[in-house]
C-alpha cells in the first residue's frame, strides 16, 4: 500500500490541547470489527462492553521528564536535548536542537549546574550520544529536577500537572511519550472493571518518539521502524493463555501493548510466554494477528504507523470510514483526545 492512502485532513480545532476532566469522561467510539457498525459512548461505559473472563493488557511504562534545556559551556548558547534511549548508565541517545551547536566533544550545563553532559558522538541520523554527569542523587532523581514532560509538538498549551501525561498505573520509567490509550482510565474504573470479572495484566514497552512520526517512504513496506524495549512478565503470559482457554478476549490497551504482544507471539511461533528485549515490529495491512482480540486506541496522525496498525486490525476501509465519522462528530484527536474501542 502507499503511504498517501493513509492521509486524511483534520481541522486544527479538533486537536485536543488539554486532557479532559475527569479522565474517564472522554468520548469513545465503539466499532464492531466484523461489521464496522459504530456507536458513540462515554469512556466509563467501557465496562458494559467487556465480558467476564476477558482480559485487558495495559502498558505500565512511565514517561521520563525527557525534555532538557541547556546552555553550552563557554558560549552560553541555548540547546534543547530530548532523551530518546538509554544505552548504558548515564549514556543516552538524544535528539538536539539546534543540532549544529551540539558538536562532538562539546559540553552543556543543565539546571544551573545540577547536571552536565558531553556529546561523545554524532550519529548518521543526526542524533547525539551524550554522557551525563551529576553529583549526589541518582540520574533519575536529578532528571526530575531539571527535565520537563516531552509533550508532542501539536500540543501548544502548557500542561499544569505533569501527571496528566502519565497513566494512573505507570510505574516503570523509560518512555519518551505516553501510551495515550491508557490515559482514560481512573483507578476506580479499573477496580470496577475487575469486579465484573475482567482480568488486568501488564506489559512494559518504553515508547520512543519514532512511534509518532509520519512514514516518509512512498510505499509503506519500505518504512523501517525504530527499536523499543519491551517486557512481557510471566504472570501476564499466564493470564493471556488462561483467558484464551476460557474463551475470553485479549484486549490490548493501546498500540504499544498490541505491538508488544504481537512481537512476542511472532518470535515464539504464536506462543505467549515470558519475553524481554527490543522490538521494531511494524504492523500494517494485511496482517494476521496472533494474540489480540480487541484494541483500545486513540485517534492517530495521518500517515502514521499507528494509523496503519489500526487499519491492519479493523480493516482499511472501516478504519478510514470511522475516522471520517469521528471528524464529522467532532471527536477530539491525538494524545489528549478521545478514543476508539474495536471489538
Amino acid at each position: 500500500m502507499k503511504t498517501k492512502d493513509f492521509f486524511y485532513y483534520l481541522p486544527e480545532e479538533l486537536i485536543a490541547q488539554r486532557p479532559i476532566e475527569p479522565r474517564d469522561k472522554s468520548r469513545m467510539m465503539f466499532v464492531r470489527r466484523d461489521t464496522g457498525e459504530i456507536k458513540h459512548r462515554t469512556f466509563n461505559n467501557i465496562i458494559d462492553l467487556l465480558n467476564e473472563n476477558d482480559c485487558l493488557i495495559l502498558n505500565d511504562t512511565r514517561v521520563l521528564p525527557a525534555r532538557l534545556f541547556a546552555v553550552k559551556e563557554k558560549t552560553n548558547a541555548r540547546v534543547e536535548f530530548l532523551l530518546l534511549r538509554r544505552i548504558e548508565e548515564d549514556l543516552w541517545e538524544c535528539a538536539t536542537g539546534p543540532g549544529k551547536r551540539a558538536k562532538e566533544g562539546s559540553t552543556f550545563i543543565f539546571g544551573n549546574g545540577l547536571m552536565s553532559c558531553t556529546v561523545e558522538s554524532v550519529l548518521e541520523n543526526g542524533n547525539r550520544i551524550a554522557r551525563f554527569f551529576y553529583s549526589g542523587d541518582s540520574f533519575y532523581s536529578v532528571l526530575s529536577k531539571v527535565g520537563q514532560m516531552p509533550l508532542p509538538h501539536y500540543i501548544k498549551e502548557k500542561l499544569e500537572d505533569g501527571e496528566r501525561y502519565q497513566t494512573v498505573y505507570s510505574r516503570n520509567l523509560g518512555s519518551a511519550a505516553a501510551p495515550t490509550a491508557g490515559l482514560h482510565f481512573t483507578l476506580d474504573l479499573l477496580k470496577e472493571t475487575e469486579k465484573k470479572g475482567v482480568k488486568i495484566g501488564y506489559v512494559t514497552l518504553h515508547v520512543g518518539l519514532g512511534t509518532f512520526r509520519p512514514v516518509k517512504t512512498d510505499i509503506i513496506e519500505e518504512h523501517r521502524m525504530h527499536s523499543e524495549y519491551f517486557s512481557l512478565p510471566e504472570e501476564t503470559a499466564t493470564l493471556i493463555n488462561d483467558t484464551k482457554i476460557k474463551g475470553g478476549r485479549v484486549i490490548a490497551v493501546g498500540t504499544t501493548c498490541c505491538r508488544t504482544l504481537e512481537a512476542s507471539a511472532r518470535k515464539n511461533n504464536g506462543i505467549i510466554a515470558h519475553d524481554e528485549g527490543f522490538t521494531d515490529i511494524f504492523i500494517y495491512p494485511p496482517y494476521d494477528f496472533l494474540c489480540i482480540d480487541g484494541l483500545l486506541t486513540n485517534f492517530h496522525l495521518p500517515e502514521s504507523t499507528l494509523l496503519m496498525l489500526v487499519s491492519a486490525f479493523l480493516g482499511y476501509d472501516k478504519t478510514m470510514t470511522a475516522y471520517k465519522i469521528a471528524i464529522e462528530e467532532n471527536y477530539r484527536f491525538y494524545s489528549f483526545g478521545d478514543c476508539m474501542l474495536i471489538l
